[in-house]
Order: C-alpha cells, then sequence, then structure tokens
C-alpha cells in the first residue's frame, strides 16, 4: 500500500485551489461537496469556475497566487497546468504545513485525490496510487453500478438508531449480528425503497423485541472458493467471508482468498495432502460444530464446490444431526474452471456427450472405479486427486477398450498464475506427470476434448511449422 487512506473533514474550513480549467473547477466543485469554504485562485477564471461563483459555491479570487493565500487554508489543490508553477505553489503549501494535491503531478504534493462515489453519508474511494487514473475511474464505476441509489440513505437510518441499539444491545458480537439483519433484510429493503415509515416500524419493533437479548444461534456455511483464482469466488461466498467469525479452510485455499476474509476473523487451517492429514475428518468435523455451537458463524471453506470431492455431504450429515444450521454456498468446482482457463470445453457436439467426475485418490493401488462405464467413446473424464494413480488409471481404461491415443490434459495450478497445461496421449500420461514433475494440485482430463486445450493447439502450431520448413 503505497498511500494511507484518509478521509479529511474539511466542513466550514478553507479549502485553496490554484488554477484554472477544468481540473481546476472540478476539484473546486468536489470541495463544495464536502462542504468547504473554497476560494480558487485564477486571474482570468475559465466558464466552468464562473458558473460556480456564479451558483455561490465558491468564490473567485482573481489575482496572482501569493504565499499569503495560505494563511487559513486547511488543504491546497494546484492546478495551473504548468509544472514550474505547480511546483512553486506545492512548495509555498508544503512550507505552511498545508497538505497538497497537485493535479496530474502526484510526485509534487502530499496526497492525492482518488476518484470517489458520493452516496452522502456512504463514500467509496478508488486510488491507483496514481500510476493509473482511467483504471482508478473505471473501477469506480463498476463498483458504482452495484450500489443502490439510496444506499447513503439506509447509512442515515441507522445512524439514527446506534445509540438505542447500543443500550439495548451492550455485547458487541450480538450487535454486529444484529446489524447484519438489519442490512441483509426487509428493513433495508424498505429503506431502499423509499418506504421510510414501514422502516421505522420495523426498526423499533427489531430493537424492542426481547428474543434480540438473547445471543444467536450459530451457524455453519459449506463454501466453495472455487479452483483458486480470488475472481472466481461467488457473491454469496465473498458475503459469506466477509461476516463470519471463524474460517476452517483447507489446503486448496490460498491466501489471496483468504484476504477477503473479515481481519478479526479466527482461521484455521485443516488442509490435507496425500499421507499428510493434519486433521482427521473427524476432527474437522468437532471443529466446525463447536464454534457453531458456541453462536459464531463458521464458514468451512473448500477448494472448488463443496459438494464435489469436498466430503461436504459429511460434514452436513453431522452437523445436521447435532442441530446445527448448516447453509450450503456452491462454487465453481475444478474440473470446469481448470478446463475454461485451459481453453477447451468439458462437452462438445463433435466429441464428447457426457463427462464423469471421478476421483483417483485411492489407498493402495488403482482407485474402484466403473472402468467399462469409463471406457466409452465421445466421453469425458475428469480425474480430481488422479497425479498419483494417472498411471494405474490409464492402463485400466485401455485394458477396458479405450484407445491409448486418446487425447490427455493435465492441468496444474488451474486458474492460477502459475498454471501449466501439459498435453499428450492416455498411454503416456503416467511420464508426462512424471517427467515434468507435477506434483498436484493437479486435474487429470481425458478425452477427444482436450486436443483443443492451448497447449495442445500451440503445440500443434510448432509441430506443423516443424514439419512444412522440413
Amino acid at each position: 500500500m503505497k498511500h494511507f487512506p484518509a478521509f479529511l473533514d474539511i466542513e466550514n474550513r478553507t479549502a485553496l485551489v490554484v488554477g484554472n480549467g477544468l481540473a481546476a473547477a472540478r476539484k473546486a466543485e468536489l470541495l463544495a461537496k464536502a462542504h468547504a469554504r473554497v476560494i480558487v485562485v485564477a486571474e482570468r477564471p475559465c466558464a466552468d469556475l464562473a458558473v460556480l461563483a456564479g451558483e455561490g459555491r465558491i468564490t473567485v479570487l482573481r489575482e496572482p497566487f501569493s504565499v499569503e493565500h495560505l494563511d487559513e487554508a486547511a488543504v491546497l489543490i494546484v492546478a495551473t497546468g504548468s509544472e514550474a508553477e505547480d511546483r512553486q505553489v506545492a512548495d509555498a503549501g508544503k512550507a505552511h504545513g498545508v497538505p497538497v494535491n497537485v493535479v496530474d503531478r502526484p510526485g509534487l504534493g502530499t496526497f492525492i485525490v482518488p476518484a470517489v462515489i458520493d452516496r452522502d453519508p456512504v463514500t467509496v474511494a478508488v486510488s491507483s496510487a496514481g500510476t493509473a487514473p482511467v483504471l482508478a475511474r473505471g473501477l469506480r464505476a463498476k463498483i458504482e453500478a452495484l450500489l443502490p441509489a439510496r444506499v447513503g440513505d439506509l447509512a442515515a437510518f441507522a445512524g439514527r438508531f446506534r445509540d438505542s441499539v447500543k443500550a439495548k444491545l451492550p455485547e458487541g458480537r450480538d450487535r454486529l449480528r444484529f446489524w447484519e439483519r438489519v442490512f441483509d433484510g426487509p428493513i433495508a429493503d424498505h429503506v431502499l425503497a423509499g418506504r421510510d415509515g414501514a422502516a421505522r416500524s420495523e426498526m423499533l419493533r427489531a430493537i424492542n423485541t426481547p428474543a434480540n437479548d438473547k445471543g444467536e444461534d450459530g451457524v455453519v456455511y459449506l463454501v466453495g472458493a472455487g479452483p483458486g483464482d480470488p475472481d472466481l469466488l461467488t457473491i454469496r461466498a465473498l458475503r459469506v467471508l466477509q461476516t463470519a467469525d471463524v474460517i476452517v479452510h483447507d489446503k486448496l485455499v490460498g491466501p489471496d482468498i483468504l484476504n477477503y476474509a473479515r481481519r478479526d476473523a479466527e482461521r484455521i487451517f485443516v488442509g490435507k495432502t496425500r499421507g499428510d492429514h493434519t486433521k482427521s475428518q473427524d476432527e474437522i468435523n468437532e471443529i466446525i460444530a463447536a464454534h457453531a455451537r458456541a453462536g459464531k458463524r463458521v464458514a468451512r471453506l473448500k477448494g472448488g464446490d463443496p459438494f464435489v470431492f469436498g466430503r461436504g455431504g459429511e460434514e452436513r450429515e453431522h452437523l445436521r444431526a447435532l442441530g446445527v444450521r448448516v447453509e450450503i454456498v456452491p462454487g465453481i468446482t475444478a474440473a470446469t474452471g481448470c478446463a475454461a482457463a485451459a481453453g477447451f470445453p468439458l462437452t462438445h457436439r463433435d466429441h464428447a456427450s457426457s463427462v464423469t467426475f471421478v476421483t483417483g485418490h485411492a489407498k493402495t493401488g488403482a482407485p474402484d472405479l466403473d472402468w467399462p462405464a469409463l471406457a466409452t467413446s465421445r466421453h469425458t473424464i475428469v480425474i480430481y486427486m488422479g497425479v498419483a494413480t494417472a498411471g494405474l488409471v490409464s492402463q485400466r481404461l485401455m485394458e477396458h477398450g479405450l484407445a491409448g491415443a486418446t487425447p490427455v490434459a493435465v492441468v496444474e495450478n488451474g486458474t492460477l498464475p502459475n498454471q501449466r497445461v501439459l498435453t499428450g496421449e492416455l498411454r503416456h500420461v503416467g511420464g508426462l506427470i512424471a517427467e515434468n514433475g507435477i506434483k498436484g494440485p493437479a486435474l487429470v482430463v481425458i478425452g477427444d476434448v482436450t486436443a483443443a486445450a492451448d497447449a495442445a493447439v500451440e503445440n500443434k502450431s510448432v509441430l506443423d511449422l516443424a514439419l512444412a520448413a522440413g
């Protein structure tokens, strides 16, 4: 983080703008929205500044800049358009101890002005530390599209009841749960729809309901974190991460995803690798159940989807038998995420009319699978946890009639920056994995569809060029 984010309180204080043109006018207007006394020093003010002055929102001084202008300034914005003049005015401001921003020259000032979303009293600021202002504006537009038009009204509404809620619910966690119910429930819906009277009635009823004096029952969310890329988290998964008290996570859930969690959430690692289980499944079941029974919100975070080889079904059964509330948050499973990242489909009208997900995990030898059914034509097979047994699996499939020349793709660290996609034939898949040092996490995909993988296409292009040259 190059800059420390902060919001300045400049209400009824002097904000000085030195400069002219559209950039100066935009900054002056932004300062006026913050209820500052805006003074603009411009010898020949442009039309935009003249309009703001005519509306009484700013004061324009038609004179050259002098250091005396800084005497009462709480903040200084410089937008002369000349680097020499910008530097001179900025240096004068810094000498007076005034915070200085220089438009389009972040190195000359002491702070930068981010792209701002104004939903008073809600303010969202987006900054690229001055490196890419257009990118920051684009991100602002995307965020702004997600925000309800009356989200500021919702914040103001909540502010009017803060003291009452605090008096009724002195324990911090109970207040947190109360406000989460407010913002996720019908009260917020009423405010956002402009039904202020209904919102107030519901709020008073919620505050004065005796049940709010009791601690809330715990809940476990079985959350699919997707194949690895944090951009593939669902909105629901993101919301759970940001509200969970405890996060119990697997090895496949990386730090980039955990960074979206609440900063004060307790994090418990229960990852497993082949032959190395930090916690048994029974221990994991007890951990998540114990925290839920203590009244906490528990996010049981799993790579991919919790119900696709994630043992989510077992954990759900255990929790429900104990009377613990469980909610499922589906995720993008590794098969769909990795196939898309590698550039091939799982089904295709010309090559595969079905797809089967199987586990390659076995205590000894090859897994016990329906080999004749898997070895049919026009069929894609996706093997989870199959790095160690890929050679044995390929042997069994060939024994039951699947051609040894069937295309295969091995996707390691799918969707992540260090993703590798290896392509080859079924009869060579064991050697392909060994020769390239694949340790996992990786998927093995078998079927004609993998010939469309980016790596396969690139390899074919190189071969074609070589043949043409020879």
